[in-house]
């Protein structure tokens, strides 16, 4: 009897177990059923349009001087003058510092000298020359006699010759103890004073750089390489303004001037140099400022509202309703800001609706419903 009521007790036992198990698997199918039981979110939405596009384009740049050069001192001496005043502005070959001059005009009269030495000593080597070749013809000298008086004519000659580069150099230190102005420029803030040492190679003076015209660089990407060139060749107009660091905008229009001969590898981008006048020197030299680039389109573009991307760290997104009517979150590369709208070059394609309203609640692959569309969420041309 003990063993019928154990073979009862375990047919019981398993009976429950089984029961509990299949008990325990109902709320966990009901759990993972329950997200397609929520509400779908209501959202606005808009298709993608393509349409010629014109906006501008903005690129943080820096302002360049044409050129710009560190001046600095060619001989060793003392500075004896200061003739410019800090920052101004000055022309080509106007003398700007003075160093001490006295040994470089003494190495001057003493090279002189020198040359007329060696003058005078070829002059009377030429006419012992003469008198050694009459006698030779005579046979009254020895013909060795004759050798030795060519060849010490030929030696002065040579003497001559070095006299005469030795009075060249010393009157180029002389002239480069005159420090002048390489073009027409403005000078900075001169770091030598009056009485100040200076060496030749090492001892930096100045710097000076020319203002009108003046020359800001940006970079732009590869892709916009034709863009530009044509800006360029004049095959295509734009508009370029700067933005002062005030948040003025400078009263001239830039050109494109130069393009640079190779692209970044690292970044994918190349400078670009805009040409500005600049008569009263309000753009300077090391000056951050912003450029703006008129832009048109040269074919059709996907266009969206701008209020439908989601920047997330520098990485734009937009939910995009697929057939099922889900959200699909899409990462898009943005192209030129124009108004409210926004080119998009990458991530979507025309006719596809991405969602501009609502986007608070929306989750990737939430169901969504669309509210009666609206003209005023419409991309506007």
């Amino acid at each position: 009897m003990n063993k019928n009521f154990l073979f009862s007790a375990l047919i019981i036992s398993t009976g429950l177990f089984w029961q509990s198990c299949g008990s325990g698997d109902k709320p966990s199918s009901q759990q993972q059923g329950a997200p397609q039981g929520q509400p779908a979110v209501p959202v606005s939405t808009v298709a993608v349009e393509k349409q010629i596009v014109s906006g501008i384009k903005s690129y943080p740049g820096s302002v360049i001087p044409l050129q710009e050069t560190k001046i600095f001192a060619e001989v060793s001496g003392y500075v004896t003058k200061i003739n410019v005043t800090d920052g101004a502005s000055v022309s080509k070959g106007q003398v700007l510092y003075e160093i001490d001059r006295i040994r470089y005009q003494a190495a001057v009269d003493q090279a002189k000298a020198a040359v007329e030495i060696a003058k005078a000593t070829l002059q009377r080597g030429e006419k012992d020359l003469t008198r050694y070749q009459t006698l030779a013809d005579k046979d009254a000298i020895a013909k060795q006699t004759l050798d030795n008086a060519l060849t010490e004519v030929s030696n002065q000659k040579a003497q001559v010759q070095s006299a005469q580069a030795a009075l060249t150099t010393a009157q180029t230190n002389l002239q480069r103890a005159v420090i002048r102005a390489p073009y027409s420029g403005v000078v900075g803030i001169s770091m030598v004073r009056t009485g100040a040492l200076v060496s030749p190679g090492t001892t930096e003076i100045n710097t000076i750089s020319t203002i009108d015209p003046i020359t800001v660089q940006f970079q732009i990407s590869e892709r916009e390489i034709a863009e530009y060139a044509a800006y360029q060749s004049g095959k295509s107009a734009t508009e370029i303004s700067a933005v002062l660091p005030d948040g003025t905008t400078y009263t001239n229009f830039g050109r494109v001037s130069i393009i640079d001969r190779a692209v970044d590898p690292r970044t994918g981008t190349i400078a670009v140099r805009a040409t500005f006048s600049n008569p009263q020197n309000v753009l300077r030299a090391g000056m951050n400022l912003t450029v703006n680039v008129k832009s048109t389109s040269s074919s059709e573009q996907a266009i969206i509202p701008f209020k439908g991307v989601q920047d997330q760290l520098g990485v734009y997104n937009v939910f995009v309703v697929n057939d099922s009517s889900q959200a699909e979150i899409r990462p898009v590369k943005l192209g030129l800001k124009v108004g409210e709208n926004v080119v998009v070059e990458s991530g979507v394609e025309a006719g596809e609706k991405i969602i501009v309203d609502g986007l608070m609640n929306v989750r990737n692959g939430a169901k969504v419903v669309e509210n009666q569309p609206s003209a005023d969420n419409a991309p506007k041309k």
